[in-house]
């Protein structure tokens, strides 16, 4: 590490007006409703579904449990098709659950599950299929519904990164039986920790907010084994507040992703994913791939060298959740299964992303790329 150069992460955190949220805080303490649906509770559900445009909305407090409690709140078992290529939440929640993940390869271009892959891995056990919004680009959703269409299969769908993305102007949150999302303080949008999860009609919203509150529908009814997931008043509140800034984030985020691209265009073995026509991006992530043969350097070695210059840069998604020692034993995890996921894994690379980037940092990271 070089202690001369200022450190550069590979995110900051969007933090509200430490001010407004102070005098938040003190309705807070007021009110002395600190959890369980409380006024901030119900008051960003409201908020955040008329942003996201999505009908129904049920806040987590973290971004795991929304993808264990979809899976129960849709009865899945069995089989689930879903990707190598993501952090592993998505598979853990299917471990949690007793279901038994079943990986597919992705798309070279987009980093998300292949449709065209899909249809083979199905087996008379297969009732559902999760794929990810990998990096905030939404999946081929069409295709995606016909295969499950076909094969009255459930469709759940990690949306971890994909918190404002719309294609042609429609929410991707609306695609499948449900979606979930994370608001960690990585995020484009975070309550510090927390998640949602997405549906379209009331009476299995109901199911969710029961299974978020330890199965409980009234004060001596329990309907299910549920789970203690609920989002507390003072994220909730944080949460608002930073609703109110996440546009002029995203907008700068924009701003940042464009100056990445004209920096890298033309190095050669450096590739980065381009905007796609119709979609409302939220520049989750600027993930760059390395071709070590024309680059000249491996992924690894570009890694080192931004880290040694204070630059933190993030392997993501490497190792394949595959290739964890949890999941290697399934027959669908062999890496001759997924040579194009093994393949994204192995390039790579991260670079830091938040609104609060500026020119200098910017071109502090672009100028390490070009070898001498």
């Amino acid at each position: 590490m070089n202690l001369e150069k200022p450190i550069i992460t590979v995110t900051s955190p969007l933090l509200p007006d430490l001010k407004e949220f102070e005098k938040l805080l003190e309705d807070i303490w007021q009110r002395k409703w600190l959890t369980n649906n409380g006024y901030y509770h119900q008051e960003l559900e409201k908020a955040l579904a008329e942003y996201l445009k999505v009908p129904y909305i049920s806040l987590f407090t973290n971004g795991t449990l929304p993808l264990i409690t979809a899976l129960q709140a849709l009865r899945i078992t069995g089989e689930v098709i879903t990707t190598p290529y993501s952090f592993v939440a998505t598979t853990h929640s299917l471990w949690w659950n007793g279901i038994k993940p079943v990986f597919v390869d992705v798309e070279e271009r987009t980093g998300n599950i292949d449709p065209e892959k899909i249809e083979a891995a199905i087996t008379p056990r297969t009732t559902a299929i999760m794929p990810v919004h990998v990096y905030g680009t939404p999946c081929n959703t069409y295709k995606i519904q016909q295969i499950a269409d076909k094969y009255g299969l459930k469709v759940i769908y990690d949306a971890a990164h994909a918190f404002g993305v719309t294609v042609n102007g429609k929410s991707v949150l609306e695609a499948g039986d449900m979606s979930t999302l994370s608001f960690h303080a990585t995020k484009v949008y975070n309550t510090v920790e927390g998640g949602a999860l997405i549906c379209h009609d009331e009476a299995t919203k109901k199911r969710i907010d029961y299974l978020k509150n330890f199965g409980f529908a009234d004060e001596v009814t329990v309907v299910a084994p549920g789970i203690n997931s609920k989002m507390d008043e003072i994220r909730a509140a944080y949460g608002l507040l930073n609703l109110k800034q996440v546009d002029k984030a995203i907008e700068a985020r924009k701003t940042i992703a464009a100056q990445y691209r004209a920096g890298l265009q033309n190095i050669k073995g450096i590739r980065f994913l381009s905007d796609i026509d119709g979609v409302k991006h939220n520049y989750a992530y600027f993930p760059v791939f390395i071709d070590e043969q024309e680059y000249g350097l491996s992924r690894d070695e570009l890694y080192n060298k931004l880290k040694e210059n204070n630059i933190f840069a993030r392997r993501y998604f490497y190792p394949l959740i595959s290739n964890f020692p949890i999941y290697r034993g399934l027959e669908s995890a062999v890496p001759a299964n997924l040579p194009v996921a093994t393949k994204l894994a192995e390039q790579v690379l991260c670079l830091p992303m938040y609104a609060d980037l500026v020119d200098y940092e910017i071109d502090r990271v672009l100028e390490l790329f070009f070898i001498s």
